[in-house]
């Protein structure tokens, strides 16, 4: 599928109206990241369409592989947004590494555009690694956690 200018100029519509400062999208080999550069006025979007880099030759050696296995399955970020790890600052964190989740448990939050979005276990099984700081702002697709 390529990127009709149709659909980029969509894009860049909801950079605009929704007050975001960038959108990244990649589907198969494409990926495209629409920014918009701001220097004390706001600047028209600025759009960036480049293959997405073809996966890495597995040059790893076994005792890499294995160790990249036992992270688990990822659990990435629905949106752009700030991480948080806890409901509030002084409460305990939703997750620690080594606890166990059930499909459907609320790991996090992001907040995105003043709304707290609480994140839910996709899959059950044991948090292996915490992969963002509280507070620190994620990506769409950027992993979050790994559950085991």
């Amino acid at each position: 599928m390529k990127f009709d200018i149709d659909y980029v100029e969509k894009l860049a519509k909801v950079l605009a109206d929704n007050s975001l400062t960038e959108i990244s999208l990649e589907d198969g080999e494409q990926a495209i990241t629409l920014r918009k550069e701001v220097m004390g006025v706001a600047a028209a979007p600025v759009v960036a369409a480049t293959p997405a880099p073809a996966p890495a030759a597995p040059a790893q050696t076994p005792a890499a592989e294995q160790k990249e296995v036992k992270k688990g399955k990822p659990l990435t970020s629905p949106m752009v947004g700030t991480f948080y790890s806890a409901p509030s600052p002084d409460a305990e964190p939703f997750v620690k590494v080594g606890q166990t989740v059930k499909e459907g448990d609320v790991v996090c939050i992001v907040e995105a555009m003043k709304l707290m979005n609480e994140i839910e276990s996709e899959f059950s099984g044991k948090i292996t690694e915490i992969c963002v700081q509280d507070g620190q702002p994620v990506e769409f697709g950027q992993v979050l956690m790994y559950v085991e």
